[in-house]
């Protein structure tokens, strides 16, 4: 397994660019795809989960041309995939996975979806309900309600049909999403009504903001109902660019908070449409100093002692911001007072447990932990954190980026760090960049890494 030791850091201050947003990179990708026109896509995120989508897009008969970097050119079908039968592997991609079963359930093709065996095991039946009331033809391939999943020609034409869906919203907002951006290749008029409490709503949101850049329009009753307008077509905006990823920001953010800083991100600002972008008001919430600017955001430590934890525990309901949420749980080790996480039993269902893998590896830095079915209560170490513990991210990129953390209170070894390409392959080299080493650590984080 490969490895990478952590020396003790400690203190943080500097700037980091951060990669482009996972869930806004996947949308536009979908929707560029499915629009009518070319879209030149700027400073696309270039990770593992767009690897697939791009991958399977192009499998799908779309022209991807890339022109830079991180730039893509799509020529959009136009609402039709011109592949009409094929195998996608899709990792374990959730705003790949998701989205392409709404979307492929609505058109005249036979496509089976697979992902990793962490993918087979995240519910899907939700979705797949509520497709299958409008018509859809899905079939289970292993389990019944989890990928991998057969899809058919539909039982009937959905062109000349309004349409009226119910979708559980209290599992994932990603069956919200793929419904909202599917339904309008039916041309005909839908309503979606949410059963239940809607969680992670900012992702709604946008879904919401980027179907509106393909001129789609969307009206709602708060966030139970959502009404599409029949005979409405995607539309390419021409250039459009990603924004920096707010759930990257948070690690660097805690950074700055736990280590002095100031730590100052960039690509994504105060008008930032992505729901993480609140992590920077829990982080004020727990003593630290927030600065914002047009297309940047910077952290810095209020307290200058350095005897004390700099941080104060916070009571949080995290149902808007299930992903920075993890980076909150390691940053209570550096606080005053017992942190509660509350409304997280979405971690269960994600890449991996994270309500069981971050209990695990907290403890292991003698934190005291309660795990309950959808909280999670954080007592830092009395003195220090725990030296040299080994810290398993269970191929979770979010485990690995959060721990690192850890090592603002002593070394630390995170176990496969390379997961983390699945969103910010080049982490730990910036993780890096940013971190002042005690004066008796002469070895660099991002080079002590081995195979074993």
């Amino acid at each position: 397994m490969k490895w990478l030791d952590l020396p003790f850091a400690a203190t943080a201050q500097g700037i980091v660019q951060l990669p482009g947003s996972k869930s806004i990179s996947n949308r536009i990708l979908l929707l560029a795809a499915l629009a009518d026109g070319v879209t030149h896509i700027h400073d696309l995120l270039a990770s593992d989960d767009t690897a697939r989508m791009l991958e399977a897009l192009g499998i799908l008969g779309v022209s991807i041309r890339q022109t830079g970097k991180n730039d893509y050119q799509i020529a959009g079908c136009n609402g039709k995939f011109p592949v009409h039968e094929a195998n996608l592997f899709l990792g374990n991609a959730g705003t790949a996975f998701r989205p392409l079963v709404a979307v492929l359930a609505l058109m005249n093709g036979v496509y089976r979806l697979s992902g990793v065996a962490r993918m087979h095991e995240r519910p899907i039946a939700d979705l797949v309900d509520a497709l299958q009331l409008l018509g859809a033809n899905i079939t289970y391939l292993g389990n019944q309600g989890f990928p991998p999943l057969l899809i058919k020609p539909a039982n009937k034409n959905f062109s000349v049909h309004s349409h009226n869906v119910s979708v559980n919203g209290n599992v994932s907002s990603q069956f919200l999403s793929g419904l909202l951006m599917a339904l309008p290749l039916t041309g005909g008029p839908s309503t979606i009504n949410v059963i239940g409490d809607l969680i992670s709503w900012p992702y709604v949101e946008l879904t919401l903001a980027q179907m509106k850049h393909f001129r789609m329009q969307v009206e709602s009753d708060g966030q139970k109902r959502f009404m599409l307008p029949g005979k409405q077509f995607y539309h390419s905006p021409g250039n459009i660019n990603v924004e920096g990823d707010a759930s990257s920001a948070s690690y660097f953010l805690a950074a700055g908070a736990i280590g002095g800083g100031p730590v100052r991100v960039q690509g994504v600002g105060r008008d930032s449409l992505q729901g993480d972008i609140c992590f920077t008001g829990v982080l004020e919430k727990m003593g630290a100093d927030i600065t914002f600017g047009e297309n940047w955001i910077e952290a810095r430590r209020l307290t200058s002692s350095q005897t004390e934890k700099p941080l104060k525990a916070i009571d949080l309901d995290c149902n808007h911001i299930p992903d920075a949420a993890m980076t909150i749980a390691v940053t209570a080790l550096f606080a005053n007072g017992i942190t509660t996480l509350r409304n997280v039993a979405s971690w269960r269902l994600k890449e991996t447990d994270r309500l069981a893998a971050m209990a695990t590896e907290l403890r292991k830095l003698g934190a005291d932990v309660e795990e309950g079915a959808d909280f999670l209560r954080i007592k830092p170490p009395t003195n220090r954190i725990t030296p040299n513990a080994v810290i398993d991210t269970y191929d979770d990129h979010r485990m690995a980026m959060c721990f690192s953390l850890a090592s603002f209170g002593a070394p630390v070894r995170i176990n496969d760090p390379g997961c983390v390409a699945k969103t910010f392959p080049g982490y730990f080299e910036e993780f890096a960049q940013i971190t002042q080493l005690s004066s008796s650590t002469t070895v660099s984080p991002a080079v002590n890494q081995h195979n074993v």
